[in-house]
């Protein structure tokens, strides 16, 4: 019965993100040499046992994950204040771990070691790094690959790994630290933008923060992997949210900090204009021309004052491809090149990378094209539906853009889903519930090391499979049941511009508030 409760969920998720960080400690992503000796390696027994404890506690956080959520469904969950402390519980076991399911943390600080000493970072990997660098412990424990490649970072995101490679003088545990307290900032950033997007669009916000920020994939890339797509997401979702409290140019140029982390946030700039452009008076021709050139021109001139003031160059756009350059079996188009490219060799003896580099071209054109379509689903009706709301459409274009990309890694679902959460979460949709199976599934690709062994795949489908079975089996399941019943289909859910969603996310007429429950008093939007 206690499983059933607000606070048995958020007890057995923090058990599990202990087991996570106590496997992790002796199974995670440690590095080759760490001079303090805290985070060194302790034989193979000692690494199976943790990567065990970690599984067995990712299973436990995913549990309480779907739990929460499924008490928030129901009605019987609490507000906001209690899911952000359930979050401040689920994240803390983390904070002092070494990295956990990823290695990428050492390419940052490597990479600011880089710009520190002068090094050209879109140029060189971090194998340019001397034995005396302060950089030298972290460069040797960037994987394989990676020791060779340039940065794809903006110059924002550097000038920070920089600050902290310099605060900490490159000692390997104090950076790694350094780099979860930006994750932890990043994570905060998130939380609030999500709730105010939520509160601007309609929508309930502690479902929003449930399905965004207490998601265990972020949770597990963001705090414990130290991924910089958490940062990336706070500053995009920022200026979004600028822009929608009727401060488009402001919001461009958040965003445009949020470009020159990670490329991918530039599409919130498309959005943006949108918003302005649906807001505006007059000739659409008109609109369109003010509500899109403003925030172009605002971000280009943030863009070149960061490239040339951060002192790293525009390098940036000539590495923008460089991670599409190693194969990754989530990515559509890198998987249907690479058999495409392996039978016209076999037939023609045409030759494989070309063939499969014209794929993954066709993956982006195919990407692009979806884009423009929800760009113009945005201000008109299709097949009588009305116009989607702005940040819905922000998330699905950030969807389509991962699963039709060259390269693609789990924690890049996280890119469109907080966009979503904060439109969606009130009566479910299809695109909810797929969000919700991947998200179960996608954490257990990557082993505590880093790695990605073929087992994960494995435990990814497995996770996906009972999720499904789940959602089948109960028709309440988390975040399925609104307005509507079950599935939500009939229902209305909040959107923005003080208009509902449909359950495909096109805004509908506002539906009258439900009752509170007999026996309860309402929610107070503030707890």
């Amino acid at each position: 019965m206690w499983m059933r409760t607000a606070a048995g969920a958020r007890r057995l998720g923090t058990a599990g993100a202990l087991a996570v960080a106590a496997g992790g400690t002796v199974a995670g992503a440690l590095p080759v040499r760490e001079p303090w000796g805290l985070w060194g390696a302790h034989g193979p027994a000692a690494t199976t046992a943790g990567a065990v404890l970690a599984y067995a506690g990712l299973t436990l956080l995913v549990l309480a994950w779907w739990t929460y959520g499924g008490l928030l469904a129901g009605g019987r969950g609490p507000g906001v204040r209690y899911t952000l402390v359930t979050l401040g519980w689920w994240a803390a076991p983390l904070l002092l771990a070494p990295p956990l399911h990823s290695a990428d943390v050492y390419s940052y600080i490597a990479q600011g070691a880089m710009v520190l000493e002068g090094h050209d970072v879109y140029a060189h990997g971090p194998s340019v790094l001397g034995p005396d660098s302060s950089g030298a412990d972290a460069a040797a424990s960037v994987g394989g690959h990676w020791t060779d490649t340039p940065a794809p970072y903006g110059p924002v995101f550097l000038l920070l790994a920089k600050a902290v490679v310099w605060g900490t003088g490159g000692t390997l545990v104090p950076a790694v630290l350094g780099m979860r307290l930006l994750a932890v900032a990043a994570l905060v950033l998130v939380a609030w933008a999500v709730r105010g997007l939520a509160a601007a669009c309609g929508a309930q916000p502690s479902r929003a923060l449930w399905l965004a920020v207490l998601n265990p994939l972020l949770l597990l890339h963001v705090v414990g992997g130290i991924h910089n797509d958490g940062l990336m997401i706070g500053l995009m979702l920022t200026g979004v949210l600028l822009a929608l409290r009727g401060r488009p140019l402001t919001g461009s140029a958040v965003v445009a900090l949020a470009v020159m982390v990670k490329s991918p946030a530039v599409l919130a700039l498309l959005f943006i204009g949108l918003i302005a452009v649906r807001r505006g008076e007059g000739p659409l021709a008109r609109r369109l021309v003010k509500g899109l050139t403003g925030p172009a021109l605002v971000a280009a001139a943030v863009v070149a004052a960061a490239s040339l003031l951060g002192g790293t160059g525009f390098g940036w756009l000539r590495t923008q491809g460089v991670a599409g350059t190693i194969h990754t079996p989530l990515s559509v188009s890198s998987d249907l090149g690479q058999a495409a490219g392996l039978a016209a060799r076999a037939l023609t003896g045409a030759e494989l990378t070309a063939v499969k580099g014209a794929v993954q071209t066709l993956g982006l054109v195919a990407a692009l094209a979806v884009i423009a379509f929800l760009a113009l689903r945005t201000l008109y009706p299709w097949r009588g539906r009305r116009a989607l709301d702005p940040v819905y459409g922000l998330g699905l274009a950030l969807l389509a853009l991962v699963a039709l990309s060259p390269m693609v890694q789990p924690w890049y679902l996280l890119w469109g889903t907080a966009a979503v959460a904060a439109t969606v979460p009130a009566g479910a949709s299809r695109l909810v519930r797929v969000l919700m199976v991947l998200s179960a599934g996608l954490v257990y690709e990557t082993a505590p090391s880093g790695h990605t062994p073929p087992y994960g795949f494995v435990l990814g489908a497995l996770a996906c499979g009972v999720a499904l079975l789940a959602l089948r089996r109960r028709p309440a399941s988390p975040v399925l049941t609104g307005p509507g019943g079950p599935g939500g289909r009939g229902g209305v859910q909040p959107g923005g511009f003080g208009l509902g969603v449909t359950a495909d996310g096109s805004p509908a007429s506002p539906a009258p508030a439900a009752p509170p429950a007999p026996g309860r008093p309402r929610a107070s939007r503030l707890r």
